[in-house]
């Protein structure tokens, strides 16, 4: 969890780093920004189709968390940074889906709640080692701790979806070992 005072700490350090240290993005950190644009783009559609096949409102609550508060959030960040760096964005762009609240689609003709948990369970676990590697490969304070930050929201978000799975039997049985 983070703290307040955390949060004073990395306003304060972003805001001297943005006056003083004016060092372009390296090669590694222009491809990484560029990367997180173009996979964003991709997850912003996977996640709005997994919204419109979800039931539970729960699950769609999350999901929708995920679009606005992680990935679109990253994405627009990602794409300031290039722009200020006077980066090309990549070129393609996913055409936006409307999130329904309810749709009619058949059982067989769509993913069941367990299943959608269960990929963006995955989409996120790989999303999340991407950003950490990212951090890892970062030279500016401020990219690194936009990655950080997006990190804590994660993982705060994985928890719930997490709790959400168990508290409605959705994870898969895993064997025990037994001695």
């Amino acid at each position: 969890m983070t703290t307040m005072m955390d949060k004073v700490t990395e306003g304060t350090n972003t805001i001297f780093h943005m006056l003083f240290d004016r060092e372009p993005l390296n090669y590694i950190e222009g491809a990484v920004l560029y990367g997180i644009v173009g996979q964003g783009r991709i997850n912003m559609g996977i996640l709005e189709v997994m919204y419109n096949q979800a039931q539970d409102s729960e699950l769609k609550a999350l999901i929708k968390d995920a679009l606005e508060n992680q990935t679109e959030f990253l994405m627009e960040k990602a794409e300031s940074y290039l722009k200020s760096n006077e980066t090309k964005l990549p070129e393609f762009h996913m055409e936006r889906r409307k999130l329904h609240e309810s749709l009619n689609i058949p059982e067989d003709a769509r993913l069941s709640d367990r299943e959608i948990v269960l990929a963006i369970a995955s989409m996120a676990k790989a999303s999340q080692i991407a950003v950490l590697t990212a951090l890892h490969q970062s030279y500016q304070p401020d990219v690194a701790q936009l990655y950080r930050r997006i990190l804590d929201i994660s993982f705060d978000w994985n928890y719930k979806l997490m709790t959400l799975a168990i508290n409605n039997g959705w994870l898969p049985h895993i064997a025990k070992i037994s001695h």
